[in-house]
């Protein structure tokens, strides 16, 4: 497969590393001939050539067209950019990865693309950080990636499509532009500004207050730090929805204030129970049912190389760490590093660990 990548921000440099790892010849290019240029340098494909005279409207007769376009640009710019790439006949078939579908596809549709070869795509996968220096070739590593065709897209378009989410190591879930943008108001962009409005409360906060901040701020507030510019795009293009959901959240948050002010906390628990089912109805790290694990915490020195000591003592118990998190101790040369391991395997890894030295509770 030859893949050429449009736009070489933190999901399309993910997707070059991704296809690299498995040999894709991968082309890319970007509006900043800066980020394209670093990553090409991190190793996720070489320059795009440009079009002209000589090389006809294709890439050119020394490399010829492209099996895939992988368009990673912002919403609001996927529909020209689709329209650019065909006119110069980049590809055999195209695909996006913005966080909403209708507008890109209504767009589209509007410009006269064809259709038949645009396979409208969302990789469920992300960070808080942005740009090419972000890039992991793993970011989709068991992740869910929508595709979202066209009535008029081709099932061969729509196979070479999955099999490149495949070879990125997602997960294809075939469903419909105006129930994806439904669904991720839901699962991704409400989310992301009740992380901001928690945030928010932060900014203003005393620092004794922050100091003393736990895991549970940062959990809840850690994808609020996405870039405002392009969560301002896919928030705007997916407006009904997102305001849907936080109405409801709105209401049962107020709902708990009025519980709370009343002298009534019990009637709080109605809310937190309902949230522990819907937690335990979120899919586990690989998909599917989630995982129950137990977790273990061990006291670590903060100084470099002691992660990879810890891990290589639960390789060495033959254990696998599927989650951790590192707390730090303010003011102390130690921080405790929870790792979450499946039940079975607590006891071996705290075994292991306590003959090796290490101060460990579960």
């Amino acid at each position: 497969m030859r893949v050429a990548v449009i736009g070489t921000g933190l999901i399309g440099t993910s997707v070059a590393l991704a296809l690299r790892e498995h040999g894709v010849s991968v082309w890319l290019a970007d509006s900043d001939p800066e980020a394209a240029r670093l990553a090409a340098n991190l190793g996720a494909g070489v320059p795009l050539p440009d079009p002209g005279p000589e090389t006809g409207p294709e890439i050119g007769p020394e490399i010829g067209r492209a099996d895939v376009a992988v368009i990673a640009v912002p919403p609001s710019a996927v529909a020209a950019t689709l329209a650019a790439a065909q006119a110069r006949g980049l590809a055999s078939c195209y695909t996006d990865v913005a966080s909403v579908k209708q507008l890109p596809v209504s767009q589209a549709r509007a410009l006269g693309c064809d259709m038949t070869s645009y396979v409208p795509g969302h990789p469920l996968a992300g960070r808080e950080k942005h740009g090419p220096a972000a890039a992991r070739a793993d970011l989709f590593l068991g992740r869910t990636w929508a595709l979202c065709p066209a009535p008029e897209t081709s099932e061969q378009a729509v196979d070479t499509i999955t099999t490149l989410v495949r070879t990125c190591g997602a997960v294809p879930v075939r469903t419909d532009a105006a129930a994806h943008d439904r669904w991720v108001a839901l699962v991704s962009h409400a989310p992301h500004l009740v992380a901001a409005a928690m945030a928010a409360r932060c900014e203003a906060a005393p620092a004794e207050a922050l100091d003393l901040a736990g895991q549970g701020l940062r959990d809840v507030t850690r994808i609020a730090a996405g870039d405002t510019g392009l969560w301002t795009q896919i928030l705007a293009a997916n407006a009904e929805p997102v305001a849907e959901v936080l109405a409801a959240v709105a209401a049962d948050l107020a709902e708990a204030a009025r519980m709370l002010t009343e002298g009534d906390p019990k009637s709080v628990a109605t809310l937190l129970d309902i949230g522990q089912a819907g937690v335990a109805r979120i899919p586990g790290k690989h998909g599917g049912a989630p995982r129950e694990f137990t977790a273990v915490q061990v006291v670590i020195r903060d100084q470099p190389g002691e992660l990879t000591r810890l891990f290589d003592a639960a390789g060495r118990a033959g254990v696998n760490i599927e989650d951790v998190r590192i707390e730090h101790s303010p003011g102390l040369p130690v921080g405790v590093a929870e790792l979450s391991v499946r039940p079975a395997e607590a006891g071996p890894l705290l075994a292991a660990l306590e003959a090796g030295g290490w101060p460990v509770r579960r």
